[in-house]
């Protein structure tokens, strides 16, 4: 198991490093302990937050509101919980990592 996912009874937590203000919204493998998102939306007035969650509910195939930031509202570190009934492999493969 990766140490930046966790699955559990419907619910998975992911642990990320976020870089704003890409070119474009995209997984970009792991940084250390985290899955590293790079996100095209700018670090500003929480756009890239909102960006954030709204990307991984369209990734995940679930409504905004089943996901939510649980820390790093103002840090590239973020954990975020979704909702959803998937297990590991399936998130690894929604990012394209094996």
């Amino acid at each position: 198991m990766k140490p930046w996912l966790s699955c559990q009874a419907g619910r998975v937590r992911l642990t990320l490093h976020v870089q704003p203000g890409a070119k474009k919204t995209e997984a970009a493998g792991e940084h250390g302990d985290c899955l590293k998102i790079r996100l095209a939306a700018p670090p500003v007035d929480g756009k890239a937050n909102a960006a954030l969650l709204a990307w991984l509910a369209e990734r995940f195939g679930v409504a905004k509101r089943d996901v939510a930031l649980l820390s790093g509202d103002k840090n590239r570190h973020k954990v975020v919980e979704i909702q959803c009934d998937l297990d590991a492999a399936a998130v690894l493969a929604l990012f394209g990592l094996h």
